[in-house]
């Protein structure tokens, strides 16, 4: 008897209305069922007067969520499925995701062919891809305050209203580097399409294990983007006299204050999509994004009077 899991956005009313549709499915069918909301996946942001809103990583994973459960559904947009693996990466479940929101760039089928993939889900006919996350821990004189899982990125960056911020960049063993610009955001493969690429760091394809290392608006010519492998920690040291702003995944985060130390490195956990057809991440890109489209439109041939 399968056990599978169902997470959904409960701010949207199709979320909620299908989640309760699918686990009465599920439950006909004889199968065990376990449903939570995104909410638990979602960071939250501090103020500076109370910086810090530590939940331990492991602490995210909901009630009845284990390594027990065989497959588990997600249903709502990319933030649904950022917040979900956060719950559940440590339990190495495999995600089945739904688009019920609007771009869906993490998201492997639309709503109107749910009920073809849980057939083909259910039957076993599915492959599992691994992304990389990363582990972003805020540490204060050697003391953890803030920690979060991340499959995107972290992004620090600098409060409106103030200076350029200076940052001193330690990668794995080699020397640290002072990146002078707005912020910095270290992404993975996965992350590569959404901040940093606004950013004008490359695409990263989800296969290839390295991170990268993007300024925002950096007052050098020489500062680009940087690619370096995965299995090298990151350690950020904010330069600057004022309080920076730390976010996760585009979802929450802490602040950073200058005696602050930013540490991030590869996680232990993988986040594992459920993928019902072999992967083509070019076609993603040219049906999310328009990469490889042809932006003019080639006359055709006329004859000049």
């Amino acid at each position: 008897m399968p056990k599978v899991g169902i997470i959904y956005n409960d701010i949207k009313p199709v979320a909620c209305r299908v989640a309760k549709e699918l686990q009465d499915k599920l439950v006909a069918r004889g199968c065990k069922v376990v449903v939570t909301t995104g909410f638990g996946g979602i960071l939250g942001y501090s103020c500076p007067e109370s910086p810090v809103c530590l939940t331990r990583i492991d602490r995210l994973v909901p009630p009845g969520f284990d390594d027990s459960i065989d497959f588990a559904i997600v249903l709502g947009g990319d933030g649904t499925v950022l917040a979900a693996f956060r719950q559940i990466a440590p339990c190495n479940i495999p995600l089945l995701t739904v688009n019920t929101g609007h771009m869906g760039f993490l998201t492997e089928i639309y709503l109107s062919q749910l009920h073809h993939a849980l057939e083909q889900v259910l039957a076993g006919d599915y492959r599992v891809e691994e992304r990389t996350m990363i582990v972003v821990r805020l540490f204060r004189q050697d003391i953890l305050r803030w920690e979060a899982l991340s499959l995107n990125e972290l992004v620090l960056h600098r409060e409106p209203m103030t200076s350029m911020c200076h940052f001193e960049v330690a990668v794995g063993n080699h020397a640290p580097v002072d990146i002078a610009a707005d912020g910095v955001i270290v992404s993975t493969p996965t992350g590569s399409t959404a901040y940093s690429l606004s950013a004008g760091g490359p695409v990263l394809t989800p296969d290839v294990p390295v991170l990268q290392l993007a300024p925002i608006c950096p007052h050098s010519l020489a500062s680009r983007a940087l690619v370096f492998s995965e299995l090298s920690p990151v350690t950020i040291d904010p330069a600057t006299p004022h309080p920076l702003v730390m976010v996760v995944d585009g979802n929450g985060g802490s602040y950073v204050m200058p005696e602050d130390r930013v540490c991030l490195e590869k996680a232990p956990y993988s986040a594992n999509f459920i993928r019902l057809q072999p992967p083509e991440f070019f076609r993603v890109l040219r049906e999310k994004l328009g990469w490889g489209l042809p932006h003019i439109a080639k006359p055709t041939s006329v004859e000049l009077p």
